[in-house]
């Protein structure tokens, strides 16, 4: 089944990575693949634009089936094989209902990272405002510290949602960006224990990106958040 799927991603970019941890966990290895440079701008080619229009990674096939956004691909896959591989969705309404929480939330995080650390990339030099950066940075700083309020009633070795679930999937990839920008461990401790729980897990190892985004000094900006 996974022979008939084809995945153009890139490197060190959490939508890409989530789809590439569910196709691990499905035990869906042996797709099609094509590792694509966002700083070549290969996303925009014809071959990625005659499959998704946006000119976006990851853009995904599964046969004649197409759905490029990584959520709704993770959802997909979970819901195309439910017998297959690791169950990414609880059965408790509780616990899937705190899944779709915190999966939907990572999406948020996710939004509020990329327009602090990438925000010379977003904006045009001639709109670049200090006080924008500043907005952007407290708006990371609040978003982190919720995160780590939420961390602080999750049980010891225990996930997002209970059990390794979809939630994890759309939020580790984030964090992980995070930590790999600078962000400080010590400052945020629970956050830290969070990335150290999941960063060995067989799923994300195999799929650990081999390089993160770098965009001139932006590399190394969260180090004082």
């Amino acid at each position: 089944m996974a022979k008939s799927m084809y995945l153009l991603w890139g490197s060190g970019s959490p939508p890409c990575w989530r789809l590439m941890i569910t196709l691990e966990e499905k035990k869906l290895q042996g797709y099609k693949q094509k590792l694509l440079s966002f700083e070549k701008e290969e996303h925009k080619s014809k071959e990625v634009l005659e499959i998704n229009p946006r000119g976006q990674l990851p853009t995904f096939k599964h046969g004649e089936n197409i759905i490029n956004e990584s959520v709704g691909a993770c959802l997909y896959l979970e819901n195309q094989f439910k017998s297959q591989g690791n169950k990414l969705i609880p059965d408790s309404p509780a616990e899937q209902a705190l899944m779709y929480q915190r999966m939907m939330e990572g999406l948020f995080f996710l939004e509020k990272m990329e327009f602090f650390v990438f925000y010379d990339f977003y904006a045009p030099e001639g709109e670049r405002h200090d006080s924008a950066l500043k907005r952007h940075k407290d708006n990371l700083v609040t978003e982190l510290k919720l995160w780590e309020s939420y961390l602080e009633n999750v049980a010891a070795d225990r996930y997002l949602a209970g059990g390794f679930s979809l939630a994890d999937v759309v939020f580790f990839p984030s964090i992980a960006c995070t930590f790999a920008y600078g962000l400080s461990p010590e400052r945020y401790p629970k956050l830290a224990k969070y990335y150290n729980l999941l960063k060995d897990r067989p799923s994300i190892k195999a799929t650990w990106p081999p390089k993160w985004f770098q965009f001139e000094q932006r590399s190394e900006s969260l180090k004082e958040i």
